[in-house]
């Protein structure tokens, strides 16, 4: 683990010891808002990106801090994403945290040019940590990970679907969905991206794609040997604001994928 790596480790964890845990399962009605339908901020979620912000500031003083909580406050702050940047997930999984039930984790990706180079995915709950770093492949804790498939027939895929136009939904129930096995999706990147490299799930689909729920995860993933990217088979930019991304956790998984979507019609945005 480099220098860096355990910083961030420690840093994750003191944001986890400090604001996440001690309130799960233990929040009061007040310290959760909902601050757009069906999308849900707690108390914690500002604490930690308040405290990463100050943390990351102090580490690499020129390096912009994008998250969240403050881009929600602030859109305009979104237009750091194409230098160099931190990219702040405080709480993935909120609605999971504030209900006391399924995963959450905090993700940070440092970005340039609008691509992640370097990813962190802290589990509290587990005291687990994804890391990745460009061209340096992926690792759980202390171990390299290697993506591999699950081998169900047919292949289990976790989707999305929340966020699909209704003749997006139509079709993928009617010509896609029938050709897989579907799985729950967590409700959390954080979570959904190493279910796809460890061999838990073989693919996901997402249609909304913001940068602090997909810069780790994508990095992660494709360093582990999976492949992420949108349906035409462009990478993940952090700064495109493109709709739509597919997740694999092979390359020739990847590509089966996609042609059955481009069989089927099926465009992201649409």
């Amino acid at each position: 683990m480099s220098a860096l790596d355990a910083e961030m480790l420690a840093l994750l964890r003191f944001a986890a010891e400090r604001s996440i845990l001690p309130r799960w399962r233990n929040l009061s009605e007040h310290e959760i808002e909902e601050k757009a339908k069906d999308d849900l901020v707690t108390v914690a979620d500002r604490e930690v990106e308040e405290f990463l912000s100050e943390a990351l500031t102090r580490l690499a003083p020129g390096v912009a801090v994008v998250g969240e909580e403050a881009v929600h406050a602030d859109p305009s702050l979104g237009e750091r994403l194409s230098g160099a940047c931190w990219i702040v997930d405080p709480i993935d999984g909120t609605t999971n945290f504030a209900s006391g039930h399924g995963h959450f984790a905090t993700m940070v990706a440092l970005a340039d040019g609008g691509e992640a180079i370097a990813a962190w995915i802290y589990d509290p709950q587990r005291q687990r940590m994804c890391r990745a770093r460009r061209g340096e492949g992926a690792f759980v804790n202390e171990e390299r990970l290697v993506a591999r498939r699950c081998e169900a027939h047919p292949p289990r895929l976790a989707a999305m679907t929340r966020y699909m136009a209704l003749p997006q939904r139509t079709l993928f129930d009617t010509r896609i969905a029938p050709r897989f096995e579907l799985v729950d999706a967590p409700g959390c990147a954080a979570e959904q991206y190493p279910l796809v490299a460890t061999g838990e799930h073989d693919i996901a689909i997402y249609e909304r794609v913001l940068a602090w729920d997909h810069a780790a995860g994508t990095l992660f993933l494709n360093e582990a040997g999976g492949r992420c990217a949108h349906q035409d088979g462009s990478p993940y930019r952090v700064d495109s604001g493109r709709r739509g991304l597919v997740a694999a956790a092979s390359p020739d998984l990847w590509d089966s994928f996609t042609s059955i979507l481009d069989y089927a019609g099926y465009r992201p945005g649409e």
